[in-house]
């Protein structure tokens, strides 16, 4: 049986600073319970068309109890922390929040999955390519949610 990773935002609904508002800016991401050495993060948005609409996609994470906020959009990041990033469903590098029509409230999903290992995979690849490349290194998986509204 996978082992849980509990994740959480800090928030039941987005701040501007982390919507296509405000500063799109990748929210800060709290783990606990984690026992895998790395971290996958992938965010969807349901609402928008197609099947899981991929809005975020970053790995290579070492091991950290807090993902911090406001990652650079850039393919290989080195600080605040390590993370490789790849292309979202809009075709761009990085954390594209949320952004709904007005009056509509849309909820975003945040998975992630603990790693045995570095993929093996370049930065800016896209997520059927990261989720082929972490068949068999998933140690945890968790997720949560918050909601953008109008």
């Amino acid at each position: 049986m996978m082992e849980k990773l509990t994740v959480t935002l800090g928030f039941i609904e987005f701040p501007p600073t982390y919507t296509g508002d405000g500063g799109n800016l990748s929210p800060p991401i709290r783990l606990s319970n984690l026992q895998s050495p790395y971290l996958a993060v992938f965010a969807f948005n349901p609402y928008e068309k197609g099947c899981s609409f991929c809005t975020w996609v970053a790995w290579d994470i070492p091991a950290a109890h807090q993902i911090p906020a406001g990652l650079p959009a850039i393919e290989t990041i080195e600080s605040p922390i390590h993370a490789k990033q790849g292309r979202n469903d809009y075709g761009e590098i990085g954390y594209r929040g949320p952004a709904p029509p007005p009056g509509e409230a849309q909820r975003y999903l945040f998975k992630v999955y603990g790693l045995d290992a570095p993929l093996d995979l370049p930065a800016g690849s896209e997520k059927h390519a990261v989720i082929n490349a972490m068949k068999g290194h998933v140690l945890q998986f968790g997720e949560t949610q918050a909601l953008c509204q109008r």
